[in-house]
């Protein structure tokens, strides 16, 4: 049997594959190539890897932070992915980082001025909102790409440098709500493209450089307010010099084309006149000169800026004459009140008229010199013996007068002199508590009457008595509400007018002393959110009342859950309201040192144009320890306590922040912090829903509605987002309420579009540095 012949096997495949290789091996690059193709490229980012100096210069950068979230750790490896996009925060342009931001990331310790410096084609430098100390390096100067500087919101000390000059495209610069110091260098203006300035909120001393408000024919927002600074302000604006009045601070290019829409100098210790130069800027929104030191007339000039104008306030200076008519009737006497010599602004500060006197006639003149002259002795004699019969008499007068008041007083009770006797300790007392203060006895807007029929003290804290002990005691009564402190009335006076009057609980105020002490600090506290103490009353068996302001639309709790479903309230009146409330806390917390304690939607009472009043403030003084842990106690089951307050027991500034916080979101969402959702509170259930990414399910329907209409939507995000931070279960992590109030105010500055460009918060100059960073 013969076997199958084997075949042999065929070789095409193997030469295929080998074929194949030799392909491979001409078409591929030397290694040379493949390796410094494999450096320079990567799959993402502008594909070019960082360069040497500004891999260590970020990398001095993030040594010198403190990153306790640990938002710095992809900044690690050998910078290979730095320009990738795998860095937070990094942005590289053909391998230089041109731009770092890190707002609101927790951040603290210093900023690198090795670092920075090496960073030369660096354009936007933002690391707002953190908690980064120690000095603004002065490696700025070295940095002249760099368009964009937002290091507000931080605890930056020292001065501002002055090699800032070297930023010669510079086009914002907020370092506002820091800790800076000295004056301010000339230097900052060396920028023609500088948009945006804000120095506010910081201890800047000497005066303002004539170069800040004269060189740049671009800037639109200057702000310069709450600081130190001294000295007259510059009349130098739309490029006018008063020392070289025939030359032209910034050439002719200043002339008709200053761009200046928000100027605020506020709080600050300026003095000298209001600038004529001012009537120049034509373009001027909002102008802000109040609380200075400010002397002489208002220039009727600025009256020509009275269409631009939506905001003006020169409240609180020394100035006199009368104010601009134009002015005075667009924006009223909260613009012009606080200047003692200033007339002409409201209806109950008119203008003396200054009549003329008809001057005598020199034959006038002549007869009365003659006349005088032909006094003879006998009439001298009969003028002054007149003189003295009246005297005589009116001595006679006089002690028949004192007569009959020292036999009514001893025809007078015992018991009234032993009340009288009562009464004088307090007066007292409250003149001692007054001295301590540093005030005069008797000085300042309190004043006090006895209790009428029934006895006891009736303090009034706003000029002259509107009522009477009696008028109190006798008025209709109606309960408003209860709290722990005690009840709360509507009062109808006799004449049919209004208050609210709240009885304290017996037994939880401190004594008398130091009660009236308290009452009258917080009886001079005045703020157009803060709901003022008008008077209060001390009766004899121990009785406590305050009275206050009555505010026809009750408080914020019942307005937004108690209000009939056809009676929206719209994005606009929320965002005033939830403003308000942040204006009046930083007013407690930054002018008065006051904390709150007891911040709640109730405490919270809007006034006929939802303009909102923070009520209960300060009563905490008033109180016994005992009566203050069960008001945070009460906090605690509506839903507005900080979480840390558990084991403190004693509220504090980050607290008070923590329930503004909570309000905001109860704006957001319409819901009650008292109905936890899922069994968990407010803030933790707005958490859970944006982790989700479930954002547009927080906001209330009412509020939808608003952001399908406009640019609504973007508001109520970063709106969410600050409340957010603000609830933030860390203490240290959240804002002040001054802080919260200028992002506030940042989001939203008003109906009418803004009061000038914000880089963070949208504006003309967002839009050129973006640009710029595209390049």
């Amino acid at each position: 049997m013969l076997l199958p012949r084997r075949r042999r096997p065929t070789r095409l495949p193997f030469l295929l594959r080998c074929c194949a290789a030799v392909l491979l091996l001409l078409l591929a690059p030397p290694p040379a190539a493949a390796a410094q193709g494999h450096q320079r490229h990567h799959p993402a980012g502008d594909g070019v890897v960082i360069s040497e100096a500004d891999y260590e210069g970020l990398q001095a950068i993030r040594h010198d932070l403190s990153d306790p979230y640990g938002f710095l750790r992809s900044w690690n490896g050998s910078g290979l992915t730095a320009c990738s996009g795998a860095w937070l925060g990094v942005k590289c342009v053909l391998g230089s980082v041109v731009a770092i931001t890190l707002p609101w990331r927790g951040l603290s310790g210093t900023l690198s001025q090795r670092g920075l410096g090496q960073l030369t084609r660096l354009r936007r430098l933002s690391l707002h909102d953190n908690a980064i100390s120690g000095p603004i390096p002065a490696s700025l100067g070295f940095l002249p790409e760099l368009r964009g500087l937002y290091l507000f919101n931080n605890r930056f000390s020292g001065g501002v440098p002055p090699s800032i000059g070297g930023c010669v495209a510079l086009q914002a610069l907020d370092a506002s709500s820091n800790r800076l110091t000295g004056p301010i260098p000339p230097a900052v203006a060396n920028s023609t493209k500088l948009i945006r300035l804000n120095l506010s909120r910081n201890a800047l001393s000497s005066e303002i450089p004539d170069a800040l408000v004269a060189a740049s024919a671009s800037l639109l927002y200057l702000d310069l307010s709450y600081n130190n600074l001294s000295g007259p302000i510059p009349d130098a604006f739309a490029g006018v010099d008063t020392k070289s009045p025939s030359k032209l601070i910034n050439k002719d290019s200043i002339t008709g084309s200053y761009q200046l829409v928000f100027l605020s100098l506020a709080h600050n210790a300026l003095s000298g006149p209001v600038p004529e130069s001012l009537a120049k800027l034509t373009n001027l929104q909002r102008l802000d000169l109040s609380a200075n030191h400010l002397a002489g007339a208002i220039p009727a000039t600025l009256d020509n800026l009275t269409a631009t104008l939506q905001s003006f306030n020169v409240s609180y200076n020394n100035l006199s004459g009368a104010a601009p008519p134009s002015l005075a009737n667009k924006f009223g006497e909260p613009a012009f009140t606080g200047n003692i010599l200033l007339c002409g602004y409201s209806a109950s500060t008119p203008c003396p008229a200054s009549p003329s006197p008809a001057p005598s006639s020199p034959a006038q003149e002549s007869h009365g010199s003659r006349s005088r002259r032909r006094f003879s002795t006998k009439e001298l004699i009969l003028i002054i013996a007149g003189i003295v019969v009246g005297v005589l008499i009116l001595l006679l007068l006089c002690c028949l007068l004192l007569c009959c008041l020292t036999r009514k007083r001893s025809s007078s009770s015992s018991a009234a002199g032993t009340r009288s006797g009562k009464q004088a300790a307090p007066k007292e007392a409250a003149g001692a508590a007054a001295a301590g203060r540093g005030e005069k006895p008797g000085s300042g807007a309190a004043e006090t009457e006895s209790g009428g029929d029934v006895g006891g003290k009736l303090v009034h804290f706003d000029g002259p008595l509107a009522f009477t002990a009696d008028d109190l005691l006798c008025a209709t009564a109606e309960i408003m509400g209860k709290s722990t402190y005690g009840t709360v009335y509507k009062a109808t006076l006799e004449d049919g007018s209004l208050v609210a009057v709240k009885r304290l609980r017996e037994k939880i105020t401190k004594g008398h002393k130091d009660f009236e002490a308290e009452a009258a600090v917080l009886g001079r506290i005045r703020h157009p959110n803060l709901l003022a103490l008008r008077a209060y009353y001390l009766g004899p068996k121990g009785e406590k009342l305050l009275v206050f302001d009555y505010m026809p639309k009750g408080s914020l709790s019942s307005f937004l859950h108690a209000r009939s479903p056809n009676t929206p309230v719209d994005w606009a009146t929320r965002m005033t309201i939830a403003q308000g409330t942040a204006r009046g806390l930083a007013y407690l917390h930054d002018d008065m040192s006051i904390v709150h304690g007891n911040l709640t939607a109730s405490n919270v009472l809007l006034d006929e144009q939802c303009n909102p009043k923070i009520s209960d403030f300060g009563l905490s003084r008033l109180m016994t320890t005992a009566a203050n842990s069960n008001v945070l106690a009460a906090a605690g089951a509506l839903g507005y306590r900080a979480p840390e307050l558990s084991k403190l027991k004693k509220a504090n500034a980050k607290t008070d922040v923590y329930s503004l916080g909570v309000i905001i979101l109860e704006l957001l969402t319409g819901k009650s912090p008292a109905e936890s959702t899922n069994g968990m509170d407010l803030p933790q259930w707005v958490a859970s829903i944006v982790k989700e990414e479930w954002t547009s399910e927080v906001f209330d329907l009412e509020l939808m509605r608003d952001a399908a209409a406009g640019p609504v939507g973007d508001e109520l995000m970063d709106t969410l987002k600050l409340a957010l931070h603000c609830v933030d279960p860390a203490p240290s992590v959240r804002p002040e309420a001054r802080e919260v109030l200028k992002q506030l105010e940042q989001i939203r500055p008003g109906s009418d579009g803004g009061a000038g460009p914000s880089e963070e918060g949208g504006g003309a100059h967002v839009q050129a540095a973006s640009a710029g960073d595209d390049e």
